[in-house]
């Protein structure tokens, strides 16, 4: 595996955290700028609106730029967007410090994993993707609680200026440590890029990344509330349960990374089957609590740890070029968006089991976006199509430590 996959890990890393930073320190930051706890958690749904509508627009700004510089841009203008987010002196300002980091969030997938497909062997490009898409784990399972640490001792401002730390950091180590590429092959016509997308059956690739995250999140976003009061853990417990819960998304998504390229469908049929078992299991014993801590881990063992498999058939069936991966993005955020927004709607209606049984149903309709392509596997002589020379998508995002609260962001 070169050294560079490795590096561009660490600059997602850096993304994640501050992603994911608003939502463990919500009363400080509610206190310091003078706004309420929903408006702060109205900061989660700005980034994640950002990262799906703006990503791609940037990432289209930057198709003639080479890959490497690319990303400098982007670092540069997400340490920007954290300085202001730091310096913020009232509401307003921190959100558009939040649309500014989520947008340049959004256009970094979308061009490192680019960069993972042109620096690995097709034959070991799942694991690539998987390596880097540990810094979104790692980002989940470290990141936040050591931001949140350093907001709840040093304030929470701190915790936006150790982050713009760690942006710089990630930086000077890709200067050094990933190599100077060109565009990837074919990339730089608007018009050949924006060609890929008048094949239908991207888009329903596309809508099987969307559910299998909005499956997840349906549930995520709210664990905290789910285990306090329906399963009966203290408030003490529930991030030692989340911690957990964040150890079981790394090594889902290892597990994964090994299986993606060879065997993208049947990890994507497995894992949602799973998912399901996972989600209807929590809904009917959430009450309980060694089978909700059972599900709990199941749901973070297969749910965002699809990563590397939706990332593969992408590659499979468009290319691996940063639009792509940035469009693919914007699409599992949407999930994250969906399935946090419909998740508080169902709370709101039916209770807090709700949200599972959403994701259930969610997970049921992803199953369905898959026939067509277990059609074409059960047809003589057919399989996964090879990998191309070109390839590899990349999404993002999304998540998966924390709870985020009903604002309607990836959490």
């Amino acid at each position: 595996m070169p050294r560079a996959v490795y590096v561009l890990a660490l600059g997602i890393f850096a993304m994640v955290t501050s992603e994911f930073v608003v939502a463990g320190l919500m009363p400080q930051m509610a206190g310091g700028l003078d706004a309420t706890i929903p408006q702060v958690g109205y900061l989660i749904t700005a980034f994640a609106v950002a990262m799906a509508v703006g990503g791609p627009v940037l990432t289209v700004a930057m198709l003639k730029a080479r890959q490497k510089a690319a990303l400098m841009v982007l670092f540069a203008v997400f340490l920007a967007g954290n300085m202001l987010a730091a310096t913020a002196t009232d509401y307003s300002v921190m959100v558009v410090a939040r649309v500014i980091t989520g947008i340049a969030s959004s256009a970094f997938f979308g061009v490192s994993l680019s960069m993972c497909a042109q620096l690995t062997r097709p034959e070991i490009r799942g694991r690539a993707i998987a390596v880097a898409m540990n810094g979104l784990m790692l980002g989940t399972l470290l990141g936040l609680p050591l931001a949140t640490l350093i907001g709840e001792h040093l304030g929470w401002r701190a915790a936006f200026w150790a982050i713009a730390v760690l942006t710089v950091i990630a930086a000077l180590a890709t200067v050094v440590g990933v190599p100077r590429l060109e565009r990837a092959e074919g990339g730089g016509d608007f018009r050949q890029e924006l060609g890929v997308f008048k094949n239908p059956r991207l888009w329903l690739v596309f809508a099987t990344s969307t559910l299998i995250i909005g499956a997840t999140f349906s549930v995520f976003s709210y664990l905290n509330p789910i285990l306090t009061e329906v399963t009966g853990f203290s408030t003490g417990t529930v991030p030692l349960l989340l911690i957990a819960y964040g150890a079981a998304t790394v090594i889902g998504n290892h597990i994964v990374g090994r299986l993606a390229d060879r065997h993208t469908i049947a990890v994507l049929l497995c894992g949602l089957v799973l998912n399901l078992i996972f989600l209807v299991g929590f809904a009917l014993l959430a009450h309980l609590s060694v089978p909700a801590v059972v599900f709990m881990m199941g749901i973070g063992l297969v749910g965002v740890t699809m990563n590397p498999a939706m990332i593969t058939r992408v590659q499979r069936t468009a290319n691996a070029r940063p639009l792509v991966n940035s469009v693919h993005s914007s699409f599992i955020t949407l999930g994250v968006i969906v399935g946090s927004s419909l998740g508080g709607l169902g709370i709101d209606w039916f209770g807090l089991r709700a949200p599972v049984w959403l994701g259930a149903g969610m997970a049921v309709i992803g199953i369905a976006t898959l026939i067509p392509d277990l059609r074409r596997r059960l047809a003589p002589g057919l399989a996964d199509a090879p990998v191309s020379a070109t390839p590899v998508p990349a999404p993002v995002p999304v998540l998966a430590a924390v709870p985020v609260p009903c604002a309607g962001g990836r959490g």
